[in-house]
């Protein structure tokens, strides 16, 4: 049996990192996906490889990613490698933009969607503590905070405003409903 694609999606600081790897430390079967950014390897957060423009570009025309994408002013691609995890049948994780997920409806055959929500001064605090934007920029991510999933997405609506071990909980519960 094949595996499947977790996208995991939500507004900037409500937590899709960390909720990952508190899924794949709590259950072996998830593969987490490393993202390739255009930005710095040192710009800290998330587990990242950093590229320039010019080589992302280079790989993606090579067809090195799986899917790729542009928000926030950067490129960011899934490498084309998930394939042979979902081909072993592992469940992999992935940290995805709205903005892709038609695309990825039409990549993986199965898909599924992790929306994570929290309130919005909770999302506001995490931000401004991570320290990597300005007022400006956070005012413009907590805008954006609400964007719609596309139509016929097969998606789970998570709250992680809570404890970590109560996402968690939550998530398997959706993803794994004859476990919980």
């Amino acid at each position: 049996m094949s595996g499947r694609f977790i996208a995991v999606v939500g507004p900037s600081g409500v937590g899709k990192d960390t909720v990952m790897a508190a899924l794949a430390d709590r259950d072996p079967q998830f593969a987490l996906v490393r993202r390739v950014i255009t930005r710095p390897g040192d710009a800290g957060g998330e587990d990242f490889d950093g590229v320039t423009e010019e080589a992302f570009a280079t790989r993606d025309v090579a067809g090195e990613f799986a899917l790729s994408w542009s928000a926030h002013g950067l490129r960011y691609g899934i490498p084309a490698r998930v394939d042979d995890d979902i081909a072993a049948g592992r469940t992999v994780l992935a940290n995805l933009s709205r903005s892709i997920l038609a695309t990825a409806q039409g990549r993986f055959a199965r898909l599924e969607v992790i929306v994570l929500t929290a309130e919005k001064s909770a999302l506001a605090a995490r931000l401004q503590a991570r320290n990597r934007e300005s007022a400006d920029q956070i005012a413009r991510r907590l805008a954006r905070a609400s964007s719609p999933i596309p139509e016929g997405v097969r998606k789970h609506i998570v709250d992680n405003s809570g404890p970590l071990d109560q996402t968690v909980d939550a998530v398997l519960a959706c993803l794994y409903p004859v476990r919980a």
